[in-house]
């Protein structure tokens, strides 16, 4: 093999003075070699594979993918953590923030903006001040210099803990950014998210969060639980194919009958806005699924368009057609993708919770044993401050003359009180004891300090039977938080079964379809008056011609069919039609359904060198049949009932008349019918 022809590897750094240049010796007679077809360049096919797998494992890690421990992607983890770290409690100009964020996120400022108006919208981490657009009409937002935001009073609690906060290095080395925030809330399933990574996407479904919290205090119960999505933007789910998390789910509109022709839809389905709902209104007008008459916009801090419906359409049929042919009835697909132990998972939303009521659980853990270790430090410097002060070991000092004498004198002034230490004593403690200032020692309230040292002592307690009954103390925090922020969030989607509306049951008749006979065109932009037949989108049409061949075709705008149609119509398979044809040997009369056809396919009903004499839908009542003369000729017309034959498929050859020559045949007495000439009524062979 060629020197090129290794797969690239990963450069070494040089030792000091040494060039780089060798490490790339091998590279130009790589690319210069000469290109033989069918053989592959391994050096570039191996940097192409290296590349390809380095970017679609970052943008899968670092972009699109939410991460599991908080719920966040890295650029919503950047801005919060940037808003921890300017928190002043005051609001902040969007503008700084995303100056602030940039340290951290090596992307544009466009993206940050937008996920701080994504993330204000949802009303749970980030307090905003401002136009941050609305999400009715799908406004945007103002630009970011004229936006303030904070973080919320629940971010400020549930996110953020500096003392187990992992960090790393940000991308450019400067400052420490979190790996991820540790998170005592379930953000994956509160915010949802949707996010499109190389071969792999993930769409998750946002939840009410006090529903949320009610699962987990469930999950600690040991309790069965569900949850369902929420969104912001209400409406009526139907979420019978959920499953946990991995189906789908359909929402409608809410819509409410205003009077006799008008509705007014109140909420809408998420992934719409109004404008979008109103031109998918107006797309299905224009299509001829729906009439209306008119739309009206009037939605501002909440949704309402009100739809009038034409004379003739009442608004109960108007709701229908709505939900069947617009936007007003939305399916979103759930697939939860999340990182989780830095690789990509699939999950379901039980699985997800109960990783956050894990999380939630080793939080506290440490959240409280870090507090039992601040609390034993405290009492034992108070101890050590009381024994300093009290047995005037602070006196031994002063006729010390280096530091190491101070010490020493410092370590010896407790020796009798060792047992009424937390610890030992350390060099920091001693250091922390000489800087006690004078006026500390002068004023020392004995009473005060024991009082002091009680608190300190019933906290302490307190801290550690919380660390003995973890779980009961973790369900108590969630119950907090439940009474606090239950009635801030109520449900806005409501869950209810609503059955399916058929389509073409509701499609309004908007096709008017003729057929001009001059010009040989049926459809509905065809202006002839002949077959006028209201039709819906969904119609299709059966044609019959004069020598019995007959099609069933889509609904055609305009179609060249030729002059020799007879019927026209919208199919109806189990309908009985009466037809007579003759041939050179005979006549023939028969009743018939169509039954079953395949679209654009031609069909027969009568023999080929057939020609019908007459046909009609149902069954009429009686048959007046004309004969040509003839000589010799006695009976010139006759009757007969056309009920006595038989209904069957259309290719019956029916029931003889005569093999005489039939002038015509028609259902009631034609023009030239002798009434007064003899009659007989025909008994079919």
């Amino acid at each position: 093999m060629g020197t090129g022809a290794a797969p690239a590897q990963p450069q070494e750094a040089a030792p000091a003075g040494e060039s780089h240049v060798q490490a790339e010796v091998v590279a130009p007679a790589a690319v210069h070699a000469p290109f033989v077809p069918g053989k592959i360049d391994l050096a570039i096919h191996g940097r192409v594979d290296r590349n390809f797998l380095d970017y679609a494992s970052y943008v899968i890690r670092d972009r699109a993918i939410p991460a599991l421990a908080d719920g966040l992607k890295p650029v919503q983890r950047r801005i919060l953590w940037a808003l921890h770290q300017m928190d002043d409690g005051r609001l902040m100009k969007v503008a700084n923030v995303t100056g602030e964020t940039m340290k951290y996120h090596p992307h544009g400022n466009a993206s940050i903006d937008d996920a701080i108006v994504v993330l204000a919208n949802k009303r749970y981490l980030i307090e905003g001040q401002g136009n941050y657009g609305n999400i009715y009409t799908g406004d945007p937002a103002a630009a970011s210099r004229y936006i303030e935001c904070r973080l919320t009073e629940l971010a400020r609690t549930e996110l953020f803990n500096d003392d187990i906060t992992e960090l790393v290095p940000s991308y450019d080395g400067r400052r420490d950014e979190p790996v991820s925030l540790p998170s005592k809330l379930p953000v994956l399933l509160m915010l949802g998210t949707e996010g499109i990574a190389v071969g792999m996407s993930s769409r998750i479904l946002p939840h009410n969060f006090p529903e949320l919290l009610q699962a987990q205090i469930a999950i600690l119960k040991k309790q069965p639980f569900k949850c369902l999505p929420d969104f912001q933007t209400g409406g009526l789910m139907d979420a019978r194919e959920y499953k946990d998390g991995a189906g789908q789910i359909k929402v409608r509109a809410k819509i409410k009958v205003k009077d006799e022709s008008t509705v007014l839809i109140k909420e809408i389905p998420p992934t719409t806005t109004t404008d979008s709902l109103i031109a998918s209104i107006e797309d299905a007008s224009r299509k001829g699924k729906i009439k209306i008459k008119s739309i009206s916009d009037f939605t501002s801090e909440t949704a309402e368009i009100e739809v009038r419906a034409p004379a003739g359409a009442n608004a109960e049929q108007l709701v229908d057609a709505l939900y069947a042919f617009t936007d007003c009835e939305v399916s979103i697909s759930s697939r939860i993708i999340v990182i989780r132990n830095n690789r990509p998972a699939e999950m379901t939303v039980s699985e997800v919770l109960h990783a956050n009521t894990e999380q939630l659980v080793a939080i506290l853990k440490k959240e409280l044993e870090l507090k039992e270790h601040r609390l034993l430090e405290e009492l034992h410097f108070r101890t050590l401050e009381r024994i300093f002060i009290e047995e005037r070991i602070y006196k031994k000092i002063e006729q010390c003359k280096t530091n190491e004498a101070v010490f020493a004198a410092v370590y010896d002034g407790f020796k009798p009180f060792a047992e009424q230490l937390v610890r030992e004593l350390t060099d920091p403690d001693v250091e922390r004891l000489l800087q006690v200032r004078i006026r500390r020692i002068s004023l020392f309230d004995i009473s005060k300090h024991r009082e002091e040292m009680s608190k300190v002592k019933q906290e302490l307690a307190e801290t550690r039977k919380n660390l003995k009954n973890l779980i009961k103390y973790a369900t108590a925090h969630l119950e907090a938080l439940l009474e606090k922020y239950g009635p801030i969030y109520p449900r806005l989607t409501k869950s209810s079964r609503y059955d399916e509306v058929d389509a073409r049951e509701v499609a309004f008749k908007a096709f008017k379809v003729g057929y001009d006979r001059e010009s040989g065109y049926v459809g509905y932009k065809v202006t002839g008056e002949e077959y006028r037949v209201d039709c819906t989108k969904f119609d299709r049409l059966l044609l019959l011609f004069r020598d019995g061949h007959y099609q069933v075709v889509e609904l055609p705008e305009k179609l060249f069919v030729g002059p020799d149609v007879i019927y026209c119509a919208i199919p109806e398979r189990d309908r009985v039609f009466t037809l007579a044809y003759t041939n050179r040997e005979a006549t023939y009369l028969k009743r018939f359904t169509f039954g079953g056809t395949i679209l654009e396919k031609l069909y027969h009903c009568i023999p080929p060198k057939s020609k019908i004499l007459f046909f009609e839908p149902d069954t009429p009542a009686e048959l007046f049949i004309k004969y040509k003369p003839a000589a010799y000729q006695k009976i010139n017309q006759q009757t007969c009932n056309p009920s006595e034959v038989e209904a069957k498929g259309p290719k019956t050859i029916g029931r003889q008349i005569s093999i005489k020559d039939v002038s015509s045949i028609n259902s009631k007495p034609p023009r030239g019918w002798d009434a007064t000439a003899p009659t007989t009524k025909l008994q079919f062979i």
